[in-house]
């Protein structure tokens, strides 16, 4: 099953993105101060649709039924804006790349942490990540959940994926990559084999650090 959920989590100014020039490579030279601008509503709904959204329909719709299956698969469509790279040194990283004792109790504490610092105006100051913040960390979080999971449920197969930089409504249609090129990373991921791991972090076709 393909567990898929997204919003940007701000307000993208459409032209200069487009004026930007903005590819995955160029994604982090790129002056997101004038792309983007963030507010504390469009932050929360980012963390409720793309990590809890997610979350949920993982827990409450797919795991119950995959139960059932011989060889239960969920991928976690993702991005690579939540590799934790993205986010500076400190606290939120130190938590979130601690693959041993990370729990979705400890999950939720962070993105709580998040969401006050955001509302009071200190991302910076609590190791944040400064533009983009909430779809970075809510992307993040899905890539530890999905580790998480495949802990619990060993006998499934549950990875993230990022399928790459797609031409679609959220990025003006400035993607390099067709929808069609898009789902090859996705579909593979639902066709892996019998045997295949679990619990890893795909760049399109290729698995890569978290």
């Amino acid at each position: 099953m393909v567990n898929n959920a997204g919003v940007p989590g701000a307000n993208i100014d459409g032209n200069a993105l487009v004026a930007s020039g903005i590819s995955e490579e160029k994604c982090d030279t790129v002056d997101w101060g004038k792309i983007v601008t963030q507010n504390y509503e469009s932050g929360e709904q980012a963390i409720e649709t793309n990590f809890y959204g997610a979350k949920r329909t993982a827990k409450e719709a797919l795991i119950p039924i995959l139960q059932l299956s011989d060889w239960p698969k969920i991928v976690n469509v993702s991005s690579s804006m939540g590799r934790l790279e993205k986010i500076p040194n400190g606290r939120p990283r130190e938590v979130l790349s601690d693959v041993e004792n990370l729990t979705e109790e400890k999950l939720d504490e962070i993105l709580s942490e998040f969401l006050k610092d955001f509302k009071e105006g200190s991302l910076e100051n609590g190791g944040w990540p400064a533009f983009m913040s909430s779809y970075i960390v809510s992307k993040a979080a899905l890539n530890c959940y999905t580790r998480i999971l495949a802990k619990k449920y060993p006998s499934f197969c549950i990875n993230a994926v990022c399928p790459g930089y797609v031409k679609t409504d959220m990025n003006h249609n400035t993607g390099q990559l067709s929808v069609d090129e898009g789902a090859e990373g996705p579909v593979r991921l639902a066709l892996l084999p019998n045997g295949a791991p679990s619990g890893l972090f795909f760049s399109r076709n290729k698995a890569v650090s978290f």
